[in-house]
């Protein structure tokens, strides 16, 4: 099974994250990342120059991670606390680039490494993901790893002509602990 890891982003990602976050006009990835967010975007002009000139001017953040498929970059996790710090409410973002990657059981993974990521390296009480009625394999995946739906908002979110509901899943991390423990080999 190829080794699926987080990691800080590295000069050799800059292409990757190029081409799928600012050269394709379309991504698919966008169709599913709440993409009544994306509707209008369009290709940027920055250039992979001028895309690796800035990422390296920044310095790689600890509430983002490559997601790396035997080290290659294939997508990314953010996360984020939620207003007050301190709170202990802390929200979860994921995404793989390639559609080539979907379906096999990946996002599961990603997300619950992110999750155990997240509770090992912050106070978080509460870990959320929001995501929007017609995302049904990453509803799928949080549920898989332990997330339960705790919200849904009737038919917040229009895109391609329809309503949709916006979800969000929780997992405490008294509830992570717990099933971690009950997993073998835990």
């Amino acid at each position: 099974m190829p080794e699926l890891t987080l990691r800080e982003r590295r000069p050799e990602d800059f292409p990757i994250q190029w081409r799928w976050e600012q050269a394709e006009a379309s991504p698919e990835w966008k169709r599913w990342d709440a993409p009544y967010f994306h509707e209008r975007d369009e290709p940027s002009t920055l250039t992979l120059g001028a895309y690796t000139e800035k990422r390296l001017s920044q310095p790689p953040a600890q509430s983002s991670r490559v997601l790396a498929l035997d080290d290659e970059c294939i997508g990314q996790v953010s996360r984020w606390e939620e207003a007050p710090a301190g709170g202990g409410w802390w929200e979860l973002g994921l995404v793989i680039y390639d559609p080539r990657h979907w379906g096999g059981g990946l996002g599961t993974r990603a997300l619950a490494l992110w999750t155990e990521t997240t509770f090992r390296e912050t106070e978080a009480h509460v870990v959320m993901l929001t995501t929007w009625g017609g995302n049904e394999r990453m509803i799928r995946a949080a549920q898989r790893v332990g997330y339960r739906e705790c919200g849904r908002v009737p038919e917040a979110r229009l895109w391609e002509g329809k309503r949709w509901d916006s979800v969000r899943l929780a997992v405490l991390r008294q509830d992570w602990e717990a099933l971690q423990a009950s997993r073998p080999n835990a």
